[in-house]
């Protein structure tokens, strides 16, 4: 199963079976769900069910995975079975929390799932129903996991791997951030000394769709061309990282390791190295 879905192929799907999930995020983003979701959309919350906040992001980024424990019972309330077939969107190309969630899922082990590409705007754009209010459905008691599945790196990871020059570790953040020109989210501007910038945007095509797999491959191909096959990928705080894992999987390369403390730990921990371009 393709990773990415159109709203026109999600418009003729069967709905046995299909969880649509809605990823937004933002200031009243519930609100927002309430107001107006795609129909039978439930609501997935970023920083309660994809991520469990620490009290100090130098150990485990903005944000730190859940245990699996934690999100298997998220998956129960919601209602999600072995056998769903998952659709998430996002307002944002995927870019935040619906590549997120899509990591998730499929690293706890789930097969069938899929990003809307373009995301609400797509959807409302295609003439997708919608819908408001709370939407009403059954819970399952999914199969319990012991660990994530998919590959994810430390902090001494990272470092590990740049000095034995092991792996490529590819940063997905915008070149400014990435430069040190200046710094909107975390503490400190710059990025890891020895990781590359693929700002996720390339993913992109000038819609905000996601560029082909052929298109992808290419792209990727060339970027990555005498570097360590083993690619590390990260971000602020490992969401938007996802981003591109979902590209590199889209566009038919192995599977790649999620940093998932990203800048947000690196740029805390003390007696770490930054790198600026400026």
């Amino acid at each position: 199963m393709s990773p990415i879905i159109s709203p026109s192929e999600l418009k003729n799907l069967p709905t046995e079976n299909l969880i649509i999930l809605d990823a937004r995020v933002g200031k009243d983003v519930y609100k927002n769900y309430l107001d107006k979701h795609l129909q039978g959309a439930r609501f997935i919350d970023l920083d309660k069910d994809l991520a469990e906040i620490g009290e100090d992001a130098a150990f485990g980024g903005r944000h730190p995975l859940p245990s699996v424990e934690k999100f298997a019972e998220k998956l129960s309330n919601l209602g999600v079975s072995e056998d769903s077939h998952i659709v998430i969107y996002d307002d944002k190309n995927g870019a935040n929390a619906g590549a997120r969630a899509w990591w998730m899922l499929r690293s706890f082990g789930l097969k069938n799932v899929q990003v809307l590409d373009g995301g609400f705007q797509a959807a409302e754009k295609e003439g997708l129903k919608f819908s408001s209010g709370e939407e009403i459905f059954e819970k399952f008691d999914i199969i319990k996991r012991e660990n994530w599945l998919l590959p994810t790196s430390s902090l001494e990871d990272v470092e590990n791997e740049l000095v034995n020059n092991s792996s490529t570790v590819i940063d997905v953040r915008d070149a400014y951030r990435y430069n040190g020109e200046s710094e909107p989210i975390d503490l400190v501007a710059g990025h890891i000394p020895g990781a590359i910038n693929i700002p996720f945007s390339e993913n992109l095509d000038e819609n905000g769709n996601f560029l082909k797999p052929e298109i992808l491959k290419e792209k990727y191909s060339k970027l990555l061309a005498n570097k360590p096959e083993n690619l590390i990928i990260h971000c602020g705080s490992g969401v938007t990282a996802c981003h591109t894992i979902l590209a590199l999987e889209y566009a038919g390369f192995h599977v790649s390791k999620l940093y998932v403390g990203s800048w947000s730990e690196w740029s805390r921990r003390e007696g770490k190295e930054i790198a600026r371009e400026v």
